[in-house]
Formats: C-alpha cells, structure tokens, sequence
C-alpha cells in the first residue's frame, strides 16, 4: 500500500468515527514493514473520555505493545494532524513518524468557531519546593 492508501484508511476510521457518534478522527500505524499494526478511532463521546484521540490510543498501544525498535520504525498515518495532547504522547512513545491528511490549521477552518479557547496559565510558583520531587529523577 502506498501512503495515500494508508491515509485513506485514516480518513476511512474517522468516517466510521463520526457514523458512530464521535468526533470525526481516525488513525492506523504502520510497521517497519508495511503491515497494518493497528486501527483506532476516536470514541471521546461513545466512551465519555476526553483523552479518547485515535493517536493517543495508538501511542500508548505501542508503547505497552512494541519494543522500541520497533516502534522507531512505525509511522502513524491520521486523518488529522495531532493536537497538543496526543502530540505530547506522540514525543514519549517512540514511534518513529506521524503522516497527517488535514492540518489543525484547515481543521479549524471547518469548525464554525474555530478552535478551543486557551486555559490560562500561571507559573512557576514555588520553585524550591517543586523541584525537591524531580531532582536526580532524569539522571
């Protein structure tokens, strides 16, 4: 199969996605050798969690499921490019490449209202006593 083949299929599980209740937004990843490892689609509403993302629940699959050899050697095809959190899972898990057909940019184009509102923030705060748990940790 080719990568648009692959990408098809993402868009393809994002389709069932959507027919299914959920936000529109499939994946599928890809191993060194061309097979299909795994298929996953959202299900934040079918399954009343928020972190439900296609690409999160690829990337703790391989995590849990995939020596890191081989994970280096995946790629993700999506059919959406990933947002902040599942991009954060994304950098932990090892996979080796994520291949996306509709930027966050165009997403957000689509949506009537664009995207989500930022949460502010504030911070650091606390420093001595924050870093006392974490020092020595990354050693």
């Amino acid at each position: 199969m080719t990568p648009e083949d692959f990408l098809r299929r993402a868009i393809e599980l994002a389709a069932e996605a959507r027919r299914n209740g959920n936000p529109p937004f499939g994946s599928l990843l890809v191993g060194p050798d061309g097979d299909v490892l795994a298929e996953a689609q959202n299900s934040t509403i079918t399954d009343g969690n928020i972190s439900f993302h296609p690409e999160l629940k690829l990337a703790v699959w391989a995590a849990q499921s995939l020596g890191a050899e081989t994970a280096a050697g995946t790629t993700m095809y999506t059919s959406c490019e990933p947002c902040g959190m599942c991009g954060g899972a994304l950098a932990r898990s090892g996979l080796g490449r994520v291949v996306f057909a509709l930027s966050g940019e165009q997403l957000d184009g689509l949506k009537p209202s664009g995207g989500f509102p930022a949460v502010p923030q504030e911070g650091p705060a606390l420093y001595d006593e924050a870093r006392v748990p974490v020092e020595g940790y990354y050693t």
